[in-house]
């Protein structure tokens, strides 16, 4: 069976209540249940999903997949629910998304909770032409350039800004204060990766020079070293005013 969690759906002719069985390698999970009210309201919550189900109702209007055990959103998870306008991903144990996560969706959603996941990082472009009001508290958050990136484009909810933190920072001075806070004081995180890579450089071309340099002190201590032996061996053969002088009383003989 396929990783991804399928749904069978049927309606009820009495109440238009919609029971969903989501199938996993692990199982049968507890059903979800629609409900149609002005557009499907679809009830996932507490039903121990490891993935997102496939194939929901395309009228879906509200989506709830909140405390399960979700772990990563691939490209495309709610491609064709054209009408969402709520998405509840909280309380679960998210720790990764894809760019397209929330491609199809983004210009209808309205409201979007990640709160309470394991997410410290995201693309740059997981939330492209997003307008939804999104939650992101009560995730252990990495502040620092590309995180400061993704914030400068969303519309986070004022009711929890002031509760996503840093878990961890490029800076230690600033691991449990708010990133809006922090980004408010004039903090720049882009500021401080640029220094890194600096150093970074700045260290390489140092090696490198000092390499260059001792390769030179090498060639010529090696050099003045052959000079030296090939001066002591001219030095040692017989003079040229000797040979003449040899040559002459040789001559005279």
């Amino acid at each position: 069976m396929d990783d991804n969690v399928r749904i069978n759906a049927e309606k009820s002719p009495k109440n238009e209540t919609l029971a969903i069985n989501a199938h996993t390698n692990g199982g049968f999970s507890k059903s979800c249940h629609c409900t149609d009210r002005n557009g499907v309201v679809v009830q996932c919550t507490s039903r121990n999903l490891e993935n997102i189900p496939l194939n929901f109702p395309k009228d879906t209007v509200v989506l709830l997949l909140s405390s399960n055990r979700i772990r990563h959103i691939p490209n495309g998870a709610f491609t064709d629910l054209h009408r969402l306008r709520e998405l509840d991903l909280s309380h679960n144990a998210i720790e990764s998304m894809e760019v397209g996560a929330f491609q199809g969706i983004s210009e209808g959603l309205r409201t979007l909770d990640l709160s309470n996941n394991h997410l410290s990082s995201l693309p740059k472009d997981t939330f492209t032409k997003l307008h939804a009001r999104i939650r992101l508290s009560h995730n252990p958050w990495h502040c620092e350039c590309s995180l400061q990136e993704v914030l400068r484009e969303l519309r986070l909810d004022p009711e929890t800004v002031n509760e996503v933190g840093c878990y961890t920072s490029v800076q230690e001075e600033y691991v449990g204060q708010p990133v809006i806070q922090v980004l408010d004081s004039g903090i720049n995180f882009c500021n401080f990766h640029q220094k890194t890579t600096d150093v970074a450089m700045f260290v390489a071309m140092f090696c490198w020079f000092s390499m260059v340099t001792a390769y030179i002190i090498y060639y010529i201590r090696h050099n003045q070293e052959d000079a030296r032996r090939h001066m002591e061996y001219l030095k040692s053969l017989p003079s040229t005013s000797h040979i003449s002088k040899d040559y002459d009383t040789a001559s005279s003989v």
